[in-house]
């Protein structure tokens, strides 16, 4: 007898190209079977007709250490209110504090968390001052030791190319982490952003590696002062280098990313960038995120291969994510795809209509079912903790009710 049974939904699940109508069975938090009928009984019988039945959705960018970062948001209750059974932070720990993240965030979350280890030892706790303007904070050998001797929850490594990140440091932060990747064998996360030429970046980036913020606009973008996609990102990605989208506040323009589809260049991943000062301002759920870019004409397959099977990949993780394969961890996540009047808005102030949006109805986690509305209260307290991390770092300390000096 199985545990459950998920009946009723359109299953898809790109990594097995499958997309139809399937019922999935779990026992003892795994994978037993995906069928046209299953016949034998169950302990609960689930019917999920109507909704779209999927691997559980993976973010590989994302800051989610709370208390010790200036980006850090309580994420567990947010993903499995969303669909997502996997997250990985991108950079808020370096080595010297991936011990607390670990400990106190990884091993405590019931949605499974990893990480990307920034090359600068102190990662991303001091938001106001770039992590690599001084050059002495990245450590290539204990950066990749901390990958190597924690590789349960390490997938690489995380470095930050903006001029607001490194100074006048340019490309020297990338080389450092390129090391540390090659001494652990995993890939790198590069940010982009203004006033580090994008060329120099990619020339330094190897198969496998990772380019976040494939659609921001603040300048150094994949697109040329043409408008047209850059050649040096084109053959990046023939050579194997992955694009992910990283929405975050400030990285994502709807006009780079409609030219970029325009001329055929598609994100390879879909991310949220979720942190304390884009969480419910301009990135509510990787459904929502996702959402803009099926109205954008991407369809809903690769939108689900790109938020399952492809992050799984990138992060070295397809042997075990992003697939609902017989044996497998059963991590699942249940949408409905709304038709009606949507306004969707980039980092910009842009607004776009929409005719879709995607809204999560369960999520699956390790076999236990997660309902959006049985999260309220812990969505609550941690939206509310993020508002007064944003109000803190920015120095609004009147919203928190202090006046210096009072």
């Amino acid at each position: 007898m199985y545990d459950l049974i998920l009946a009723g939904a359109t299953v898809i699940d790109p990594a097995q190209g499958i997309n139809g109508a399937r019922e999935v069975a779990i026992n003892q938090g795994r994978i037993a079977a995906v069928e046209p009928r299953i016949e034998e009984p169950a302990r609960q019988r689930l019917d999920l007709s109507g909704r779209i039945l999927t691997p559980g959705w993976l973010d590989i960018h994302a800051h989610i250490y709370p208390g010790a970062t200036t980006w850090g948001i309580e994420a567990d209750a947010l993903c499995l209110a969303t669909g997502v059974t996997t997250i990985v932070d991108a950079g808020s720990v370096g080595w010297a504090n991936f011990i607390g993240f670990r400990e106190h965030v990884a091993a405590r979350a019931r949605t499974r968390m990893l990480a990307f280890v920034h090359i600068s030892g102190i990662g991303l706790t001091y938001g106001p001052l770039g992590e690599m303007e001084d050059l002495r904070y990245g450590d290539p050998e204990r950066t990749a030791f901390v990958i190597h001797h924690w590789d349960e929850v390490c997938v690489g490594v995380k470095v930050r190319q903006g001029i607001h990140q490194v100074g006048a440091n340019g490309v020297e932060p990338l080389r450092l982490a390129v090391r540390a990747a090659e001494y652990a064998r995993v890939p790198v996360m590069v940010h982009i952003g203004a006033g580090v030429p994008l060329p120099r970046v990619l020339e330094l980036l190897r198969p496998g590696d990772i380019v976040t913020h494939c659609y921001q606009g603040q300048g150094d973008s994949i697109l040329g002062e043409d408008g047209q996609v850059l050649e040096e990102v084109r053959q990046a990605r023939r050579r194997g280098v992955i694009f992910d989208l990283g929405h975050g506040g400030g990285s994502f323009r709807y006009s780079v990313a409609k030219e970029a589809l325009a001329q055929g260049f598609p994100s390879d991943a879909i991310s949220t960038d979720w942190h304390a000062h884009s969480l419910d301002s301009t990135v509510f759920s990787l459904a929502e995120t996702a959402s803009k870019l099926l109205n954008l004409g991407i369809p809903l397959e690769e939108i689900v291969r790109q938020t399952t099977s492809a992050p799984a990949a990138a992060i070295g993780r397809s042997k075990d994510l992003g697939s609902l394969q017989v044996g497998r961890v059963a991590d699942l996540a249940a949408f409905v795809v709304r038709e009606g009047e949507f306004t969707f808005a980039d980092v910009h102030g842009q607004h776009e209509k929409a005719r879709h949006r995607i809204d999560p109805a369960l999520t699956v986690r390790e076999g236990k079912l997660y309902w959006p509305d049985d999260l309220r209260a812990e969505l609550e307290e941690a939206r509310q903790k993020a508002r007064r991390i944003r109000a803190l770092t920015g120095g609004d300390f009147a919203s928190l009710g202090w006046k210096p000096g009072a």
